[in-house]
């Protein structure tokens, strides 16, 4: 039997954390062959998770430079992207979520007549410009994808309402969860852990496109102004490498002796810091699946969300981009035991950790 070749593009940390789980599981597979093109999206970030699950990328196309707007890249990568095609020849490419590096590559590869698999598909918000550009991403990429990997029953219905052949949708999980496996280490806490000694870990980020400006600054300054209030909590920041989110972060906590902003972590650092915290807020997609199956409770600091089977399921809790919002659901959440215990016991409604398991499944038995 002819090996299928399965080639995934990605280009950013979140895609790496939810694909190397996948990477990983084809890797014990018979009869396929894994060749990875990341597109640079992240570099360092990038290269970091990439370590933690031990995946090397077979091709790098480096497109970032410095200052590069979402066009320059998608223009660039769309140049060097047939290239990679007819070099490996894949029989089906492998894409996630809703990054630019998915949408250039699903869209090339529906040009060339190449099967797309596309990996955490079906969330959405239905309002195109937020989050954006990543709503617009994430909806076109399934108009060009042969199969959708839905992490949730309401993903795949939010697909069946955009007509969606039924046959081409999997309900499997999220891949995120499978990543946990890899990354919480039970022993060897991050340094940083002991900054919070006996006190409550609050575990902070904040950097999505719409929140950055105006509320930015109301998110960050409520959970400083909370910070102040409370002597039982320690609060550790991760400040984004996003020039002008990084210099806000920095300034804002600058001198709060509860508070601590460091660079990002490195996946296995950060998931254990995770692990090991009271409470989250931040404005991330990720981390409102990955939270919830450990047990910590997320305080989403944006408007609306696509994964709003968090929020049914009571593992989330919208609390808005404007200083009272954020600050009054921080304090409700410090204060109220009894919605804190229903948050943090909630099950998670994103998957059981064998997503990548059911997606291979999939892509093994569909022919070439």
């Amino acid at each position: 039997m002819k090996n299928k070749i399965v080639l995934p593009i990605f280009g950013t940390r979140p895609e790496a954390i939810k694909m190397c789980p996948l990477i990983r599981e084809l890797w014990r597979r018979e009869n396929v062959t894994v060749r990875l093109c990341v597109t640079g999206q992240h570099r360092e970030l990038l290269s970091s998770a990439l370590d933690i699950f031990g995946v090397t990328p077979d091709i790098d196309l480096a497109l970032m430079k410095e200052r590069q707007t979402q066009e320059g890249f998608l223009s660039a990568l769309l140049d060097a992207l047939p290239q990679v095609l007819g070099r490996v020849r894949p029989d089906l490419v492998l894409v996630h979520g809703d990054t630019a590096s998915a949408y250039g590559a699903a869209l090339v590869c529906f040009l060339r007549g190449i099967p797309v698999a596309h990996v955490e598909a079906g969330l959405r918000t239905h309002d195109i410009h937020s989050p954006f550009p990543e709503e617009f991403y994430r909806q076109s990429i399934a108009r060009m994808a042969s199969l959708h990997f839905a992490p949730t029953e309401g993903a795949c219905e939010n697909l069946l309402a955009e007509g969606i052949d039924p046959a081409s949708i999997f309900v499997t999980g999220n891949t995120g969860i499978d990543a946990l496996d890899y990354t919480v280490r039970k022993h060897d806490p991050p340094a940083i852990l002991s900054f919070a000694k006996d006190r409550k870990l609050i575990l902070v980020t904040a950097h999505r496109r719409e929140s950055q400006g105006e509320a930015l600054l109301n998110m960050l300054s409520a959970i400083r102004a909370v910070a102040r209030e409370r002597e039982d909590i320690r609060v550790i920041i991760s400040a984004h490498p996003n020039p002008s989110v990084n210099a806000l972060t920095r300034e804002i906590f600058s001198g709060e002796r509860r508070c601590l902003v460091v660079s990002p972590p490195d996946v296995s650092d950060f998931h254990t810091l995770m692990a090991h915290a009271h409470l989250i807020l931040t404005d991330s997609g990720g981390i409102q699946e990955e939270a919830p199956a450990l047990g910590v409770p997320v305080l989403v600091m944006r408007n609306e969300t696509e994964r709003q089977e968090g929020v049914e399921a009571g593992t989330l809790m919208l609390v808005g981009t404007t200083f009272c919002g954020v600050y009054d659901g921080f304090c409700r959440l410090l204060d109220d035991e009894a919605l804190y215990a229903r948050m943090k016991n909630a099950q998670n409604p994103y998957g059981d950790g064998q997503a990548s398991r059911r997606i291979a499944d999939v892509l093994l038995a569909t022919p070439n």
